[in-house]
C-alpha cells in the first residue's frame, strides 16, 4: 500500500479550524454503517434539517437517513415492479433523495475533500475548494465545504437547471457558469486551468480524476447496494448485475465492490444516445442532467465494465412526464401499478430514469429470469427538476392520456436492446486508451500513469486506502479535541 504524505503543520491548522467551529468528521466506516455513529451525535441530529448548513450534518452523508425521524434506518431503496419494467427479473435502485442536498454526490465530494484535510494536502483556513461539475457534484462539494469550514467555488455549465444555481447562490458559494450544457466538460476543464494559473488560493477537486470519488462509492454505495439486495432477495435470488451512468465514473465504482462480492455479476456503463462516447466515440448535446460525457473519466476502471448502453434523452424526458404528471399517474394505475409505487416515482430524477432504462436493456440483453436482481442507483429526485416539467409543458402543451399510454408502451414496456454493446477485452482496452487524448494531451497526466490504471492491483490498492483514511480521521478528531 502506498504511504500517505502527511503535512503535520497544515493538519494542525485544519484541526484548529474544526475545533473553533465545532466540526467532527465522520469516518468511512460510519458512512457505510450509521450504527457506528456515537449516540450523542445521533441525538444532536434530531432537531437539524436534512439540508441545514450545520457541521453535524456531515454524519448524514450515507444511504440510511430517515427523513421522518431525523435518525437512521435500513438503506433507502426502491424496487421498480414488473408492471413498469415488463421484465421477469427484479430491478432495485438506491434512493439518493435523502442525502443532504438531495443527491448522493455529497458523499463523493466528501471522499475527495476529507482525506486532503486530514493529510494536510489542503489548508482549509487559507485555500478555497473548487468543485468543477455538470451539476450535483459542485452542489455536494459546496455543501461539504461549508460544513467543514472552508470556502467553496462551484463551476457548472450555464445551461443546467435553475434549481442548481439558485441553491448554490443561496448558501453563499462563488458560482462560475461555463458555456454549454451537460456535455460541455472540456469548457469546465478550461476554466479549471485558468483558475490554476491565476488564483493561487484555489485547489481544484476534479471529480473526473479524484480517486476519492470512486473510493467513496466503492465502500459506501457498494455496501448499500449489497444491503438492499439482501433486503429483497429470496432463497434463489442472484445479484445479476449493476447499471450506472458513467458520469464522472464515481458511482460505477460501486460495481467493482459488487463484482468482488458476487462473482459473475456484470457492470453496465450507461450514457446518452445523443453523445455515445464509449459506444461509438460519439459527441453531442443531451438532456440527461448529471451524467457527463465526451471523454472517459480518469477514475473509470474500464477493465471491469462488461456492457455499455446508450439511452435516448427523449425517452427520459417523456418518462419524467409519465411518472410525475397526474395524467401519467392515472395511466400507470390503469396498467396495474400500485398506488404506493406511483407515489414514489418522483424519487427518480432524470438520470435515475436513464439508469432504470439501462437496467431494462441489460436485463433483456442477458435474458434474465425471475430469480435475477439488477441493481442500480436513483441518484437524485424530481425535487431538483421542477423547472424542467414546466419547460416541457410550455414546449409541448398539456400532457394527455394518449401521450402517456404511448410513452408507457414504447419507452418502458417496449424498450429494446438496440444501441448497446457487450465489451470484449480488446473493446475495454480501446476505451481505456481513449483516456490518453483527454488526460495526457490536455490535462497533464503521464503515459506511465495511464498504464498503471489498467492493472487491477492499482484499484485494489486505491480502494484499500480507506482504513488508513479512517485512522487519520479519528486522529484528526482527537487533535480537534471534539
Amino acid at each position: 500500500m502506498a504511504k500517505l504524505k502527511i503535512n503535520s503543520a497544515v493538519v494542525k491548522k485544519n484541526a484548529a479550524l474544526c475545533r473553533k467551529r465545532g466540526i467532527i468528521m465522520p469516518t468511512f466506516k460510519q458512512m457505510k454503517d450509521p450504527n457506528f455513529i456515537p449516540e450523542k451525535i445521533k441525538k444532536a441530529l434530531k432537531p437539524v434539517g436534512l439540508w441545514d448548513i450545520k457541521p453535524v450534518n456531515l454524519f448524514r452523508i450515507n444511504w440510511h437517513n430517515d427523513p421522518k425521524t431525523g435518525g437512521f434506518r435500513g438503506v433507502n431503496y426502491l424496487e421498480i415492479p414488473r408492471e413498469i419494467t415488463g421484465l421477469k427479473c427484479r430491478v432495485v435502485g438506491l434512493v439518493g433523495k435523502y442525502f443532504p442536498t438531495g443527491a448522493h454526490k455529497v458523499g463523493a465530494a466528501f471522499g475527495c475533500l476529507a482525506p486532503r484535510m486530514v493529510t494536510g494536502e489542503f489548508d482549509a483556513q487559507v485555500q478555497k475548494a473548487v468543485w468543477p461539475s455538470t451539476g450535483n457534484y459542485c452542489r455536494g462539494g459546496a455543501f461539504d465545504s461549508e460544513l467543514l469550514g472552508t470556502t467553496p467555488v462551484a463551476i457548472l455549465p450555464e445551461g443546467m437547471s435553475k434549481e442548481r444555481f439558485d441553491w448554490l447562490k443561496k448558501i453563499g458559494a462563488e458560482v462560475i457558469a461555463t458555456p454549454g450544457t451537460e456535455s460541455n466538460v472540456k469548457e469546465i476543464y478550461d476554466k479549471c486551468w485558468e483558475i490554476k494559473k491565476t488564483r493561487k488560493d484555489c485547489v481544484i477537486f476534479n471529480q473526473f480524476d479524484e480517486m476519492g470519488n470512486p473510493t467513496w462509492h466503492y465502500h459506501v454505495t457498494g455496501a448499500a447496494l449489497e444491503e438492499a439486495f439482501n433486503a429483497v432477495k429470496g432463497p434463489k435470488s442472484r445479484l445479476a448485475g449493476f447499471c450506472s451512468a458513467t458520469g464522472s465514473a464515481g458511482t460505477i465504482g460501486a460495481g467493482d465492490y459488487l463484482k468482488k462480492k458476487f462473482h459473475g455479476s456484470f457492470i453496465t456503463a450507461s450514457e446518452a444516445l445523443q453523445c455515445p462516447t464509449i459506444l461509438a466515440n460519439g459527441f453531442g448535446e443531451h438532456r440527461i442532467e448529471g451524467i457527463g460525457d465526451k471523454h472517459i473519466p480518469w477514475v473509470h476502471n474500464v477493465r471491469n465494465t462488461d456492457l455499455v448502453t446508450a439511452i435516448d434523452d427523449e425517452a427520459c424526458m417523456r418518462i419524467v412526464r409519465l411518472f410525475n404528471e397526474p395524467v401519467g399517474k392515472k395511466v400507470l394505475a390503469e396498467y396495474g401499478v400500485k398506488a404506493e409505487v406511483i407515489e414514489q416515482l418522483h424519487l427518480l430524477g432524470i438520470s435515475g430514469i436513464s439508469n432504470l432504462l439501462s437496467a431494462i436493456k441489460s436485463a433483456k440483453y442477458y435474458e434474465l429470469g425471475e430469480n435475477d436482481v439488477v441493481m442500480t442507483v436513483f441518484t437524485d429526485s424530481m425535487e431538483l427538476y421542477g423547472s424542467r416539467l414546466k419547460e416541457l409543458e410550455e414546449q409541448l402543451g398539456k400532457y394527455k392520456r394518449e401521450q402517456a399510454m404511448v410513452d408507457f408502451e414504447r419507452r418502458l414496456l417496449g424498450e429494446t436492446t438496440d444501441h448497446m454493446k457487450e465489451l470484449t477485452y480488446a473493446d475495454r482496452k480501446a476505451v481505456h486508451n481513449l483516456k490518453y487524448f483527454t488526460w495526457i494531451e490536455q490535462q497533464g497526466r503521464t503515459s506511465d500513469e495511464l498504464r498503471k490504471l489498467w492493472d487491477p492491483a492499482y484499484w485494489d490498492e486505491t480502494f484499500g486506502m480507506v482504513e488508513e483514511y479512517d485512522r487519520l480521521i479519528e486522529a484528526f478528531n482527537k487533535e480537534a479535541g471534539l
